[in-house]
């Protein structure tokens, strides 16, 4: 399997809710290192898996909607603890929406078979999110 990895970062507020968090359930902020990788069976007549210029900007609008944000207040996580592994499950799903709608390259989504979403917390902890595009 061919595989094409882009990274970038973002960062933002949040607490947690449940004794389980200790601490964490008092706002704090994090910065995030990111890491998506396209993987496909065979390339593509130019010898790739798909553009990387698309896939970095792709990433970096993802990511854009967080942030500097204070999670808490999106409406749409209210109720919800944004861990490391939940956030890389969100980021997994809108990159499949973005890559079907052909944002990494016209006919690309069709010929990409997975995708993994890496969330670096820290440099000895992170979660990821990985499965198929199609």
């Amino acid at each position: 399997m061919y595989s094409l990895a882009v990274s970038d970062h973002f960062m933002i507020a949040h607490s947690f809710r449940g004794d389980v968090f200790g601490p964490a359930q008092k706002v704090h902020g994090a910065t995030y290192g990111v890491e998506i990788e396209f993987r496909r069976p065979t390339l593509d007549e130019h010898g790739l898996v798909c553009d990387i210029g698309l896939a970095l900007e792709l990433l970096r609008d993802v990511l854009s909607e967080f942030n500097y944000q204070n999670l808490d207040e999106l409406p749409v996580f209210k109720g919800r603890n944004t861990t490391t592994e939940f956030l890389a499950g969100e980021i997994f799903q809108r990159i499949k929406v973005r890559v079907a709608e052909g944002a990494v390259g016209a006919g690309t989504a069709d010929t990409l078979a997975a995708l993994r979403v890496v969330l670096r917390e820290s440099p000895v902890a992170w979660a990821a999110f990985e499965g198929p595009l199609r």
